[in-house]
């Protein structure tokens, strides 16, 4: 099967290169004998991980290794200093649950490629042994003869032989919104796209209308959906911007602890003179406190709770990561059919008595355009009212119906008695109806250049006169203009008769015809879509869209979304066609990439080659879809977003996200609860960081000095209740509202970025001191037993950070420039948080097991008021921010 182009082949070439016979077909023992050869004809399902694997897996990413290091090291160090491995079970745990609820998520996702193998068609009408029989679709094989008929799925890739009328609909392969009119004419051309090969039917799509005959081709991975499956699971799935950051953050804390163990081990036997051993479980357990051990899983529980934000907002979200990936997307590539347009042809021009009116306008039930296109129509109106049939004959009924036509009194009232079916050579399609007064009404519908031909008459406001070549002239410049803001036009003409002819042809019925007009219909954008694009837009995001269908209907549907600036001349240069991007290397493609807003009549591997360019230039790309052929690219994508009402299975399966209601005004929603997630993991890294970061120069600064100013317990302690609850409350923080007014921050940014690590820096670098500052004044000035001095250093430490978590509400922006209490989470963390810090020391026997005292008032006052001034001196330093523009130097990302 490799040594042809089936496309490029004739009848009689294809047929006798499959060694086949169209009277007879495959004998049985053929095609059992193929069946060994090529295969069943089935999607190959891809080796599935086992549990026990995606747990594991879970292991692999840098912070959790680091994690897993410190736990086994604080074991060691715990049991060494008699404390016990409390801390080494809290770092696991933290673990654990983070690698459940990891294999969680992706139990929750659907296999792609099983969605695909899904879709074959459960049997097939084949000729075998000189018969017709039905077989197993699983069990074609190529050469095999099968026919095809209305409401049929292709059971594979056929080159057809005969087509009466025949139409397919490929949507999910190409995403062109129209059923493509089928021929046997071979294409002598090289490189066809999917879309233009008129004499292939293709596995999975759907016969719309009229029957065939064809030759199978290729079955199972050698078919066209076979090779999107091959693609799909060939392709990588990104590393997303959040777990890029993860691994980052790990690595550089890593490396900063490291800095810091070895530091004070030094410091400790080189000015105090302490044991190398005892410096060295100092150095270890110090380490141990500076990994924020919490951070994987609040980062979870932030990405679950924008999980369910979003899936309130009908974006339906498959992994975690994702969740934050949307808040970075810099770049938007969707398909058009189904997402940017509602996937329903509708009527919007319509031409008669001369001239142009709008749909909306009103018509007379009388009209012979309106009679004509209503009754030369095969769709059925079932008991719900929904139409059913081909979409183009569809518009027209329902434009019928909404100008207030009973078509179903119409046809009743005057029934169809007989017809000239529609035919792909003359493009017209004819139905007779027995009148009322006994005449016949002939009704014609077809392409304009076709109908006008055989019009001798033409009807103006009801006066029917001989046509005029004047009229011919005005009637194709208005099918033009149509054509041109890529209408799909059809003419409507219509005659009556005293008899039925004697037979039915084109020649005896579609002749002396009386014209009526013209209908120019559409599958017209979504009314949301156009004004989202401008949203995203504002936000620093760029919407390009790619399609399968024709580059004059993509860039008139790109014009009036919006896309594309409809007062721009030369628009088409902003247009690409597969054909155009098979002559252009990967890397001219990427270097020029930004230059194209619209693709058209693309194949799967141009959609991925699209993604692919804008991600070689270092952007963050969301791609949408609905269509098997939107599969790849959507795995490709840094987030795949499929359609959930319209989207296939295999689309939905590839995808990181699902849209509950198809609606693309959800992706830019979406995008602003991304930015909110980043925003707030944000938060919370700030809040750790600079509350460890206060730790770790208290215990440093205190070995330099040759303090005792904490022991383990307590480090311990404030790790646990006073980091984990209020981080996890600050991911529940509204969205700031310049959100959307900011650029998408790039693959250079990263948690740290946008003034973060100078904040974490003085923060931390200011806790630490007062609480140093609190122990010398209680230890040196007040000459409080140590005991007691410890335990101010202890209230002071840990309120210092229950007081910063509302600082971090804001880099840069005045904590009291809104509510400062309007976050009830972040307000019951630091209840609850208080209450545990304050109960070990007032509680009688814990306050003996954490080695506290409970201290007097001058020390309770002392250690609360200089744990509170850390909202004054940061309120007065971002205002030192603010008032010198370095705020504005950090926030630069901000859209003009």
């Amino acid at each position: 099967m490799k040594d042809f182009v089936a496309y490029r082949e004739s009848k009689d070439s294809i047929v006798s290169k499959l060694d086949s016979n169209v009277s007879q077909g495959l004998s049985s023992s053929e095609a059992q004998a193929r069946i060994e050869k090529y295969g069943a004809n089935e999607i190959q399902e891809e080796e599935k991980r086992t549990l026990l694997q995606k747990f594991l897996d879970q292991f692999k990413d840098f912070m959790i290794i680091v994690l897993l290091v410190a736990a086994v090291v604080a074991g060691f160090v715990g049991i060494a200093e008699g404390e016990g491995i409390a801390d080494s079970i809290i770092i696991l745990i933290v673990v654990i649950l983070n690698a459940i609820m990891g294999v969680f998520q992706e139990q929750q996702a659907e296999n792609a490629i099983e969605s695909l193998r899904s879709m074959a068609s459960p049997e097939a009408h084949v000729r075998r042994d000189g018969s017709m029989t039905s077989v197993k679709s699983i069990d074609l094989v190529p050469g095999d003869i099968i026919t095809l008929e209305a409401g049929d799925v292709v059971p594979a890739d056929v080159r057809l032989l005969e087509a009466n009328s025949l139409q397919i609909e490929e949507a999910s392969l190409t995403g062109e919104s129209v059923p493509v009119v089928k021929s046997i004419e071979t294409i002598n051309k090289d490189n066809v796209g999917i879309g233009d090969r008129d004499n292939m039917a293709f596995s999975s799509t759907n016969v719309t209308y009229g029957r065939g005959l064809g030759i199978v081709t290729g079955t199972g991975m050698n078919t066209e959906v076979g090779h999107i499956a091959s693609m799909l699971a060939n392709t990588e799935g990104q590393l997303t911007p959040l777990q890029r950051d993860q691994e980052q953050l790990g690595k550089t804390l890593t490396i900063a602890i490291i800095v810091i163990a070895v530091l004070t081990f030094i410091v400790g036997i080189t000015f105090q003179d302490f044991e190398i051993t005892h410096m060295l479980l100092v150095s270890i357990s110090l380490a141990v406190a500076a990994i924020p051990e919490g951070l994987p899983a609040i980062t979870t529980i932030i990405l679950s709770q924008g999980t369910k934000s979003m899936a309130n907002r009908n974006a339906l979200v498959r992994t975690l990561p994702a969740v934050e990936t949307l808040g970075s997307t810099e770049v938007i590539a969707s398909d058009k059919t189904g997402t940017l347009t509602v996937n329903k042809m509708t009527i919007e021009k319509v031409f008669y008595d001369g001239e142009l009116h709008d749909a909306s306008e009103e018509i007379a039930h009388t009209n012979p355009l309106l009679r004509s296109i209503t009754f030369a129509n095969d769709t059925e109106i079932d008991g719900n009212g929904e139409l059913i049939g081909d979409p183009t004959e569809t518009a027209m009924i329902k434009y019928a119906i909404e100008q207030g036509f009973d078509v179903k009194d119409a046809v009743s009232t005057e029934p169809r008695v007989n017809e000239v079916p529609f035919d792909s050579d003359r493009k017209l399609m004819s139905t007779i109806h027995k009148m009322e007064d006994g005449r016949y009404f002939i009704a014609v519908k077809g392409a304009p250049d076709q109908l006008i031909q055989r019009a001798t008459k033409i009807n103006k406001n009801g006066q029917v006169t001989d046509i005029t070549q004047k009229d011919i002239d005005h009637t194709l410049k208005e099918n033009e203009k149509m054509a041109r803001e890529a209408l799909r036009v059809l003419a409507g003409a219509y005659k009556i008769v005293d008899t039925v002819p004697d037979t039915m042809s084109t020649e005896t019925v579609e002749q002396d015809l009386i014209f009526a007009g013209l209908v120019g219909m559409i599958d017209p954008e979504r009314t949301e879509a156009g004004a989202a694009i401008r949203r995203a837009r504002e936000a620093g995001i760029r919407t390009v869209m790619i399609t399968g269908d024709h580059a004059i209907t993509a860039q008139a549907i790109a014009e009036r979304l919006s896309i594309l600036d409809p007062n721009e001349p030369n628009n088409e240069e902003h247009v690409r066609t597969g054909a155009e991007l098979d002559n252009m290397t990967d890397d001219e493609l990427a270097r020029d990439v930004s230059n194209f807003s619209v693709y058209a009549r693309v194949s799967p591997e141009h959609k991925v080659r699209i993604i692919k360019a804008w991600q070689a230039n270092e952007r963050t790309i969301s791609m949408t879809g609905d269509g098997v052929n939107d599969a790849p690219s959507l795995k490709q994508a840094n987030i795949g977003v499929g359609m959930g009402i319209t989207g296939t299975e295999v689309a939905k399966g590839a995808s990181d996200m699902v849209l509950a209601d198809d609606n693309f005004e959800t992706i830019v929603v979406a995008v602003e609860e991304g930015r909110k997630v980043f925003s707030n993991i944000q938060k919370a890294v700030q809040f750790l960081l600079s509350a460890n970061l206060g730790e770790v120069l208290t215990l440093f600064f205190a070995t330099l000095f040759g303090w005792t100013i904490l022991e383990p317990v307590h480090i311990l302690w404030i790790n646990l209740v006073t980091d984990v609850f209020p981080a996890i409350a600050l991911g529940m923080e509204k969205a700031e509202p310049q959100s959307m007014k900011q650029a998408p921050r790039t693959k250079k940014d990263s948690f740290l970025s946008f003034g973060v690590l100078p904040s974490i820096a003085y923060q931390g670098a200011l806790e630490g001191f007062l609480t140093l500052a609190v122990y010398y004044i209680g230890e040196y000035i007040l000459k409080v037993e140590h005991q007691t001095a410890e335990t101010m250093a202890f209230i002071t430490l840990g309120f210092i950070q229950l007081f910063h978590s509302y600082n971090v509400k804001s880099i840069f922006g005045s904590l009291f420039s809104g509510n400062p209490f309007d976050n009830k989470y972040l307000n019951g963390a630091f209840i609850l948080s208080g209450a545990l810090l304050l109960g070990v020391i007032l509680i009688p026997g814990i306050n003996t097991y954490f080695s506290v005292t409970i201290p007097g008032p001058t020390e309770w006052a002392i250690s609360i008021g200089v744990a509170f001034s850390i909202v004054i001196i940061v309120e007065i330093v971002k205002w030192i921010f603010r008032s010198t523009g370095l705020a504005d130097k950090y926030q630069k990302k901000i859209a003009e």
